[in-house]
Order: structure tokens, then sequence, then C-alpha cells
């Protein structure tokens, strides 16, 4: 009798447990996004040739602004709670996009598709 008790709480508690560190982990990267910073969120996908493009040149350019700028790279073929929350409330239907907020949060700028260096850097350079 406790060993089926056991059995059938582990079956319930592990992946409770589990799930529970899992979106804690996804919540504490949600934080670091609110540091009165301005944030940079980029939709991608490892599939998409237009995503790897905008991943090389933010490798090129977003040094230049990684301690004044938050970048949150959200990968839509990872299917967690965070990701899809974010998906849905920036109605994103299309990779790459990305969303430019100012320091208060409020988005500035969407971009769909990718850009050329010169003009990322340029609406990174007017982030404020």
């Amino acid at each position: 009798m406790k060993k089926n008790v056991i059995i059938i709480a582990s079956i319930f508690v592990i992946p409770l447990l589990a799930y529970m560190l899992l979106t804690a982990s996804n919540q504490s990267t949600a934080q670091t996004a609110i540091s009165g910073k301005p944030q940079v969120i980029k939709f991608t996908s490892d599939m998409c040739l237009e995503c790897q493009t905008m991943n090389n040149i933010f490798k090129e350019i977003f040094p230049k602004f990684g301690n004044k700028i938050v970048l949150t790279e959200i990968h839509v073929q990872n299917k967690n709670s965070f990701n899809e929350d974010q998906i849905k409330k920036y109605n994103v239907t299309l990779v790459p996009t990305i969303i430019l907020l100012n320091s208060k949060g409020t988005q500035v700028k969407r971009i769909e598709g990718a850009v050329s260096e010169e003009e990322m850097e340029k609406c990174l350079q007017g982030l404020e």
C-alpha cells in the first residue's frame, strides 16, 4: 500500500516540480528584461535563413550596445509558456521579428524580416 502511494505521488509530484523549476527560470528571464534599460526582443528560428542573417548582424553590432540595451532572443520553435506568451503578446506571425522597446517598456519600432546592418545599427542607436 505504501509503495503504491509513493509511486503515484512520484508520478504526479516529479513532473510538477520540474514544471515549476522551468517556469521559474523563464520568469527570471522575463524579469531581466525589466531593468530600466531599452530592450530588443528578437524572435528567431534556427531553420530561417533571414534569421541567420540577422543573427550575424547582431553578433557584429550588438557588442557596442551590450551594456546599454537588454537583448532577449526567443526561438519560436521552442514551445514553452514564456515563448508562447511573448509570441501572443507581440502578435508575431513571421520570423525574424524584432521588437524595440524603450526604457519605459513601450514598443517604439517593429521590424519584420531582415534589414541591413546599417539600418539595424541606426535603430539601436536611436533606442533610449
